[in-house]
């Protein structure tokens, strides 16, 4: 099946974003996981100085001091000028609302983009792919799409004034990716209910790419392969920690405890070759993982 390539002027509209911030829609620690397993340190081969390279989480990272921000890709932007723009994308997603933001920011660009998804556009990423003017996927790659996920707690009224609350948000990515694939609404509703996994070749067959990239673009980097596994582990076992009902605070310093054996967190940050070794979480997250 062939998808026409939407040029600049024809990009679907901005996204909506909360007024409000305190609900954070997240990645599930079980996309982080095959994250890891599949696409972990595969990187581009060659980068332009018209390159902006996300192989990171979306949004600021705590780990990292890293991530992938909408500040950080304007100051890209400004910086490649009035250019065509390559978006290369390796990432299990993270804060949803700022995936939307970098997608607003991404599709206000005067010049073609070119999306290159190499190892995989998971989440909140997905819908930065969505802002390319022509979408390149390795035939080994993949993009999840699935509905805002977030950590919520309370009674039944609570928890109805924040599935509300996030009703709007998925349907505004039910119509992009519908208006960006051609494919009808409910194909796409049930797809995102579904946490829907679509591989290079069904990704352009949906219309949600337009062609595969050639595997000679992509590598896999060793170090970076270490480095993301590692604070992957660290990733998914906060998100684990606070899905049981602890705070994002508590359930850093519990982690900090573990690696560390105290509370200062000065030494937690490792050089990223050796991170793989260094975590060591990959057991501990699988217990906390596994069902009751």
């Amino acid at each position: 099946m062939s998808h026409k390539r939407i040029y600049a002027s024809q990009r679907h509209k901005a996204l909506p974003l909360p007024a409000n911030r305190e609900i954070s829609a997240l990645t599930k620690p079980q996309v982080y996981d095959k994250w890891a397993q599949d696409a972990a340190g595969i990187r581009a081969v060659e980068r332009g100085d018209n390159v902006i390279a996300m192989f990171d989480v979306i949004g600021e990272d705590f780990w990292t001091g890293g991530g992938v921000t909408a500040k950080k890709v304007t100051a890209q932007l400004r910086a490649i000028g009035n250019r065509p723009v390559e978006v290369q994308i390796n990432s299990a997603g993270g804060d949803m609302f700022e995936g939307i933001a970098i997608y607003n920011v991404l599709r206000e660009h005067s010049q073609p983009i070119t999306v290159k998804v190499m190892g995989m556009a998971a989440s909140a990423a997905s819908i930065i792919a969505m802002a390319g003017d022509d979408i390149q996927i390795g035939a080994a790659s993949f993009i999840m799409i699935h509905n805002c996920w977030v950590m919520a707690m309370g009674n039944r009224h609570d928890l109805q004034e924040t599935a509300d609350y996030l009703a709007p948000f998925d349907q505004a990515m039910i119509d992009l990716y519908a208006a960006r694939s051609g494919q009808s609404t409910a194909d796409i509703a049930k797809w995102m209910d579904a946490e829907t996994y679509m591989s290079g070749s069904q990704a352009i067959e949906r219309g949600f790419a337009n062609n595969l990239l050639s595997a000679e673009a992509m590598k896999t980097d060793a170090a970076a392969q270490a480095a993301d596994r590692g604070f992957n582990d660290l990733r998914a076992m906060e998100l684990s920690l606070v899905s049981s009902g602890n705070t994002r605070a508590e359930a850093r310093e519990r982690i900090e405890k573990l690696r560390t054996g105290n509370s200062s967190g000065a030494d937690l940050i490792q050089p990223a070759a050796s991170a793989g070794d260094f975590f060591g979480l990959a057991e501990l997250l699988a217990e906390l993982q596994r069902p009751l």
